[in-house]
């Protein structure tokens, strides 16, 4: 039986192939321009490897598309404000221990892309793997302790404290002390109000 999120990757994995092909780029052009290897770029475009929203993020980019259009099939609309309720956005699980509400999803020409997100309590001496992607982020968190490997650095915080980084450095975040919820604002290279 095909889960919600398999469901949800096939679907990510389509749109991918055709907007790549609606763009005229190879499959080793957008490799390429994610900086991951061929192999890696057609297990996402095949729906055979789970994206990390980094990898994602760089893909849309590479693309020319909203990270929108690959998460939903449809592109922004909305382009004088977006409210969103407490405890809706649009909801997406990437890998098994981050779950993201985008908070503006259906907001044209973003400038930013704010996430809340919950990382779910750490198995015990499992380790993430880092990614990274252009632009910069900021993070605070709302509760629990968040852990992140920031470029080789460990950093925790806690609920009230942010970080703001340069998020081409590798970096992974992990809830070592039970689950975290913690909002992320990822701003876009070259992004100007």
């Amino acid at each position: 039986m095909v889960t919600t999120n398999e469901q949800q990757l096939g679907l990510i994995a389509l749109r991918i192939r055709d907007l790549r092909d609606i763009a005229g780029l190879s499959a080793e052009q957008v490799a390429e321009t994610t900086g991951i290897s061929l192999a890696e770029y057609e297990a996402y475009e095949t729906g055979t490897r789970d994206f990390s929203f980094s990898h994602l993020f760089n893909i849309a980019e590479a693309l020319g598309v909203d990270i929108s259009d690959l998460l939903t099939g449809e592109s922004p609309k909305l382009h004088g404000y977006v409210l969103t309720r407490a405890g809706q956005g649009l909801r997406f699980n990437r890998r098994e221990q981050y779950v993201y509400h985008h908070l503006a999803y259906n907001f044209r020409d973003k400038l930013a892309e704010p996430f809340i997100v919950t990382v779910t309590k750490d198995e015990a001496g499992v380790e993430k793997q880092a990614h990274s992607h252009e632009g910069q982020e900021f993070d605070y968190v709302l509760e629990g302790t968040l852990k992140i490997v920031l470029g080789g650095n460990e950093l925790y915080l806690k609920a009230g404290d942010s970080l703001y980084y340069n998020s081409a450095l590798p970096h992974a975040m992990y809830a070592p002390e039970g689950d975290c919820q913690f909002i992320a604002v990822v701003v876009k290279e070259g992004a100007k109000a």
